[in-house]
């Protein structure tokens, strides 16, 4: 059975393309469970610094297969792919290669880097068909101003990748030959880090909003004290007092 989801490791990451053109890489049950199988290797991978989300054509996602939605909950769901990567120990970059519809936006949803291709377009487009954007509006929501996430979500109207950036969805618009590239120095810049404080970094992003200031305090302390006694922090300091690249940077 052909997979719908490929894997091509470069420079550190692990670039899981999106793999059904010829549905507009639509999420059907069988692409979401490819997309989870793929996710949960390259997390227990320790020559993956962080995952790479793109696609094939000139679509990045059109949403649910309306064929075969993945609507059902449990292992391999396509809520379930979400919460893994919401949750994921290492950083997700999102590489917009071309059109976002829907339930795409979940993905970019879940992305820590988003770089967005000058010829993509993004729309909200559930309300057209009856239904909302109900599962991918818990991640979005929590990116996107309350201005644009009820115009674009209420409307279903087409917007721009310059209108994503303003809206929070992406952080930054580049020429379509420069994606690549883009990704390219991104995972540079991820692979003078080490993998460990990455991931709790990436668990700060999350829980932090979520917490009061005494509450966050206390338990940034917390970190902070185990962080700072740490091996690789020793090595990192050590590092940095000879001038010489710790053991991790590439």
């Amino acid at each position: 059975m052909t997979e719908l989801v490929g894997r091509t490791d470069r420079g550190g990451g692990a670039i899981l393309t999106l793999d059904s053109p010829s549905n507009r890489n639509a999420l059907s049950s069988a692409l979401v469970a490819d997309l989870g199988r793929h996710l949960e290797a390259a997390r227990s991978d320790p020559a993956v610094r962080a995952i790479v989300l793109s696609g094939r054509g000139n679509t990045f996602c059109a949403g649910a297969d309306l064929r075969d939605p993945p609507v059902r909950s449990g292992s391999g769901s396509f809520s379930g792919v979400l919460e893994l990567l919401w949750s994921y120990p290492k950083p997700v970059i999102v590489a917009i290669n071309g059109h976002v519809r829907a339930g795409g936006l979940g993905l970019v949803g879940c992305g820590d880097i988003v770089v967005s291709a000058n010829s993509a377009t993004f729309a909200f487009s559930e309300v057209r068909i009856g239904v909302a954007p109900a599962m991918i509006s818990v991640l979005c929501l929590r990116k996107m101003t309350p201005s644009y996430a009820a115009r674009y979500m209420l409307t279903g109207e087409v917007f721009s990748p310059d209108e994503a950036r303003q809206a929070g969805l992406v952080n930054s618009v580049v020429a379509d030959e420069d994606l690549l590239g883009a990704v390219d120095a991104h995972l540079d810049q991820l692979s003078l880090c080490e993998p460990g404080a990455l991931a709790i970094t990436r668990s700060l992003l999350r829980e932090v909003p979520s917490r009061g200031v005494h509450e966050g305090l206390s338990w940034a302390q917390e970190i902070s004290e185990e962080l700072f006694s740490s091996p690789a922090a020793a090595e990192g300091i050590a590092a940095f007092k000879d001038k010489r690249k710790p053991y991790w940077a590439r």
